[in-house]
């Protein structure tokens, strides 16, 4: 049975009472913290007693690496000496983590006699505070406390951050929000590779303005309220498609929503999201660029192709393939990527794949040199074809490769060979 204790009139649990907690944000920039112990545990807490701008005091008689690297680059003042009554005189808040019960006893009754909130990595039930498991995302900070589960508070965070950063858990703004244009990578096609934040703006966005390689599953997941638009769809009469594009993000920008230009990969890869971004300038419309997962480099890992790998290739080089080497308006110099010893990524390069090998084995790359052609990456419809440069572009036509789809040639596709995610 619970120990009751009568106070003004009111009957307390103290069994309960101790193992009850009252949440509180304390504002600790300027402001002392002793820590004592320089161990795994003042390594995992100080970060974020820097962030918030405390004024740290460590003392400790060691430290690990990365405790003493805080101290080197002068994030906090570190006395390299053992625990004195006297420590918590001007302190705020304290953490107690040494290895020795009996200073940490100590120190924990200097702290309560001082009326300093405290805690304590070995006994919890000792301490006046605790530490509760936290975690940020877009300005809101989680903090929460499960009493003597940790790891349950850990999870419990980790669910709640996850959700504010994807969107599922719907948190929308009641103040005022900046309107404008997010470009958003998104990534090589699996939903689950786009960021975090990508997928959070997505969840915000009022209009979403699409385009076929973008991961099209998160679409589905949208609320009923937000228009979809297919850029490839955009009606441009005398435009030219781009230029109707930039057109409708400004239009709908300048309508107040909060526009998403969601595209494959990475914005600035054979995007052209820099003259979107260059547009909305142009208009004064506010742009935020999220960078994605480019599929030259996500791609070819689905299939466990790295595209450099120690003493194989030390250089990797992406180009794009959606023009022919013989045609005129090609920049392409491909007689220059023959002579690298390193990876080749071809992007958009699957209708002018026989031409391409032919142009590099023309130029010195030997007709043997491996060479996979990887056809929707990372998706369900996800598969790879296996060639060399002189059969590249007879195995594309037996197989009927059809975009999108990635070419990597060099000697690291051996490396992966049958290997896949």
């Amino acid at each position: 049975m619970s120990e009751h204790v009568k106070d003004a009139g009111h009957v307390k649990d103290t069994a309960h009472a101790a193992s009850a907690a009252y949440p509180l944000g304390l504002r600790l920039a300027g402001r002392r913290v002793v820590v004592l112990g320089g161990g795994q545990v003042a390594q995992r807490r100080l970060p974020a007693l820097i962030a918030a701008g405390a004024d740290i005091l460590l003392v400790s008689p060691s430290a690990t690496p990365s405790v003493e690297a805080m101290a080197e680059a002068g994030e906090l003042r570190w006395e390299r000496r053992g625990y004195r009554d006297g420590d918590f005189a001007a302190a705020w808040y304290a953490l107690i983590s040494t290895d020795d019960p009996e200073v940490n006893a100590a120190a924990s009754a200097e702290a309560e006699a001082r009326r300093v909130w405290c805690v304590r990595s070995d006994d919890a039930e000792a301490a006046s505070a605790w530490t509760p498991a936290t975690g940020r995302s877009e300005g809101v900070t989680v903090a929460v406390l499960t009493g003597r589960d940790p790891r349950r508070s850990a999870a419990v965070r980790d669910a709640i951050i996850e959700g504010l950063r994807d969107g599922t858990l719907p948190a929308p703004h009641h103040r005022a929000r900046t309107t404008g244009v997010a470009l958003v990578g998104g990534g090589p096609g699996d939903p689950d590779l786009i960021t975090v934040r990508g997928r959070r703006l997505l969840a915000e966005a009022d209009v979403v303005i699409a385009d076929r390689l973008g991961p099209r599953d998160l679409l589905d997941e949208l609320p009923p309220h937000v228009e979809v638009i297919d850029a490839a769809k955009i009606p441009y009469g005398r435009f030219m498609a781009q230029e109707a594009i930039n057109a409708a993000l400004i239009e709908h920008a300048r309508a107040g929503k909060a526009v998403v230009r969601l595209k494959g990969g990475d914005p600035f890869v054979f995007g052209r999201g820099m003259e979107e971004a260059a547009a909305l300038a142009e208009q004064g419309i506010p742009c935020t660029v999220v960078p994605g997962i480019s599929s030259s480099i996500s791609v070819p890992g689905a299939v466990g192709i790295p595209v450099t790998h120690r003493g194989v290739a030390q250089e990797f080089t992406v180009v794009s393939g959606h023009v022919a080497p013989d045609d005129e308006r090609s920049t392409v110099d491909w007689a220059a990527l023959a002579k690298l010893r390193g990876t080749l990524v071809v992007l958009m390069g699957v209708e002018n794949s026989g031409a391409i090998a032919a142009a590099l084995v023309r130029a010195g790359r030997p007709a043997d040199t491996p060479v996979a052609v990887v056809q929707e990456g990372t998706t369900a419809a996800q598969r790879r074809v296996d060639a060399t440069l002189g059969t590249l572009g007879e195995t594309v036509t037996a197989e009927g490769v059809r975009p999108p789809a990635v070419i990597v040639i060099g000697d690291v596709v051996a490396l992966g060979s049958g290997t896949s995610r």
